[in-house]
């Protein structure tokens, strides 16, 4: 739960609407972000929609809410000073450690000051006339800027489910994303939990020992592991502040900048005994390395997918007694990996307590919300709580929230639902002097993503201090780098499994009206592949962009 004793900030009222460069978040890329622009001297300032700085560690304050990548690996690298300093408790920090983490960095550096929270961006609009955004926030107060950067994070823009009566239900009820900042009684409760994803996975094994009745609410099962957390001894902290160089290299050099490398052996290259000893190993191991450290062909390759697939399944018969419930936890429709994969904690044996039970909505589906709870084809359940663990319109989702207005009226929103079309996941073309931080076709959206936001960052930083120097006032992508770029995106998916599976990571949400088909929204090339590019663009002059 959320450390309530966390000061607030104050929100900014001062004369000044004109800056050198506007920054649209106060999370981890946007604080970076603010943090290297003032360094170049540029005046600068950060719109926030929330009370204080930390993105998703501010908002996603449900119980269970932690890291999956390992705590040492996601803080902030570019300060030694700060590394030295910060004490991580665990190997994976809950929320509540993160969000004082971050809330550490931001008064270590006194970001505050050029932050301006309570301030929701609702629209910016480039004036090609004096070449600068213009920016209007919710409540109607405008700003301009020459540079627009968005730290807008993939998974911000949180969507609900499209059942009819939503707004009926008589008890307390919210998206997780949109946790209540008091705490929130679940003792006894009867607690309905609509959603098995990630987010879903953490409340669910969470709470299953404290409500008094748990109801889940599953429409489709997701391939769960081991988390495996633990305290950092004393001894183990000193052993990882003196390893941190040689961590943040190996960083540099693996696929989601973890600390798992892939296997470079197939899965019938070994013997069915080596295979066997092998995945025991990587089940028994913490955090992502089952999913990343695993044979290489594990998500290329259907029949080593399946293979693998059933391996978690037979760990999954083991532990849920009941052998029905445990099929329904199974997933049917896609195989390990196609989709992002939960860390858990007891997560399977949750379903074991006498009063928490399992409901497939494919086989008896939601009709509608109630006053008093919720209404299946099959029957009316009652409850004093009901958490959306619903997800988010991932990616694009938080784009369209702004109303975007490139050259010519154009918005951002129109064009990317004719094809998602950047330049390097950091442009888009029609729309100059604007940056996106882990945007869509950016490495962030599949890594450990404060590494690739720190490189996105400091791309941004080395571009802003070329065009400081030559006098550029205006930049954007060309037509053709943007498809060239757009097209190598799709070409490097090609082959991978997950493609083929309906995910966030494919653009799918059956919550959103129109987010029904398949976009390749992550560069899969890697992140070393990716960080490659984005500086063989700046050594080439910044091909593919024109420079005004």
């Amino acid at each position: 739960m959320p450390d309530h004793a966390l000061p607030e900030a104050a929100p900014r009222a001062d004369a000044r609407t004109s800056f050198d460069a506007i920054v649209i978040g106060a999370g981890i890329a946007g604080m970076y972000q603010l943090y290297r622009l003032r360094q170049l001297g540029l005046s600068v300032r950060a719109f926030e929609t929330g009370t204080d700085v930390g993105g998703t560690w501010y908002w996603n304050r449900y119980p269970g809410a932690r890291f999956d990548s390992e705590s040492y690996t996601y803080g902030y690298a570019f300060d030694e000073g700060l590394l030295k300093d910060w004490d991580w408790s665990e190997h994976f920090a809950a929320q509540p450690e993160t969000l004082r983490y971050l809330n550490h960095v931001a008064d270590r550096f006194d970001l505050r000051r050029d932050i301006q929270f309570e301030s929701r961006v609702a629209s910016a609009a480039w004036e090609e006339a004096g070449r600068r955004w213009q920016v209007t926030l919710a409540d109607g107060r405008r700003y301009d800027c020459r540079f627009l950067v968005t730290a807008l994070g993939p998974l911000s823009a949180q969507t609900l489910p499209r059942i009819p009566g939503l707004a009926d239900f008589r008890g307390q009820s919210f998206h997780t994303h949109d946790w209540p900042r008091e705490p929130v009684n679940l003792a006894g409760k009867r607690v309905a939990v609509i959603g098995t994803g990630a987010t879903g996975v953490q409340v669910i094994q969470t709470i299953a020992p404290i409500v008094g009745q748990l109801t889940v609410f599953q429409r489709t099962p997701n391939w769960c592991t081991p988390l495996h957390n633990r305290p950092i001894s004393a001894e183990e902290q000193a052993r990882i502040k003196a390893g941190y160089p040689d961590m943040f290299a190996l960083l540099r050099t693996t696929p989601g900048c973890y600390i798992h490398q892939a296997d470079p052996r197939s899965t019938f290259e070994v013997s069915e005994a080596e295979r066997e000893a092998f995945w025991e190993k990587l089940y028994s191991e913490p955090g992502f390395g089952i999913w990343m450290a695993n044979f290489r062909d594990i998500l290329t390759d259907p029949k080593a997918n399946a293979l693998f697939s059933e391996f978690v399944a037979k760990k999954i018969r083991q532990r849920v007694r009941d052998p029905q419930v445990a099929e329904m936890l199974i997933p049917k429709n896609h195989g390990f990996g196609t989709r992002r994969v939960p860390q858990e904690t007891q997560y399977y044996e949750a379903y074991n307590l006498p009063h928490v039970r399992l409901v497939d909505i494919n086989a008896t589906p939601i009709e509608r919300v109630t006053e008093q709870g919720i209404r299946t084809s099959a029957e009316d359940f009652a409850f004093d709580i009901v958490i959306y663990a619903t997800g988010f319109d991932a990616v694009t989702g938080s784009f369209d929230r702004v109303e975007f207005r490139g050259v010519g009226g154009q918005t951002l929103k129109a064009k990317w639902e004719a094809g998602t079309r950047t330049y390097l996941g950091l442009m888009s073309q029609g729309f100059p002097n604007m940056l996106t931080i882990v945007g869509p076709h950016n490495a962030s959206t599949r890594c450990n993503i404060p590494r690739c936001i720190e490189q996105n960052v400091e791309w941004i930083t080395d571009l802003m201090r070329h065009v400081q120097a030559a006098g550029v006032t205006r930049f954007e992508a060309t037509p053709e780098a943007e498809a060239d770029w757009s097209k190598h995106v799709e070409e490097l998916a090609g082959g991978l499994l997950y493609t083929l599976v309906d995910s966030w990571m494919t653009g799918i949400n059956r919550n959103v009206e129109g987010r029904e088909v398949r976009r390749i929204l992550q560069y899969q090339g890697g992140a070393p592949q990716y960080r490659e590019a984005c500086e063989a663009v700046a050594r080439d002059g910044y091909r593919g962009m024109r420079l005004d």
